[in-house]
């Protein structure tokens, strides 16, 4: 079983910089597969971005560029940098982590196993 706990969430003006860490709890943390979606009432959750157990990153084209995701292994923390926020990055921010023996695409909330409670930040113009 994996928990995970999200913190950093805040309000801030546009153009502004937040830190969001996602702290993982459970066994062989780099074994998952952990990314970050985000959701604004009555809207699907959203695709953010993912940090593989390679390390490698991908993100979704509304953030690349601006968001930057980064694993902890030894401290099981995984951390999504935020740079130049619009009001358009307002909701509530999940990590979530993918178990080893599942298959699916990152950028579909489906294939994530575990969820955090998510934490909220809001952008002012």
């Amino acid at each position: 079983q994996v928990q995970l706990v999200e913190s950093g969430g805040g309000s801030v003006q546009a153009g502004d910089s937040l830190s969001l860490s996602c702290a993982v709890s459970g066994h062989s943390f780099r074994d998952y597969v952990i990314g970050w979606f985000r959701q604004v009432p009555g809207m699907h959750r959203e695709y953010v971005g993912t940090v593989a157990r390679s390390f490698a990153t991908y993100y979704a084209e509304s953030v690349k560029g601006r968001f930057t995701i980064s694993r902890d292994n030894s401290k099981n923390i995984v951390l999504l940098q935020m740079n130049s926020l619009k009001p358009s990055d307002t909701g509530v921010y999940y990590c979530a982590a993918i178990s080893p023996t599942t298959a699916g695409h990152y950028d579909d909330y489906g294939t994530y196993d575990y969820w955090g409670l998510g934490t909220q930040v809001t952008v002012s113009s």
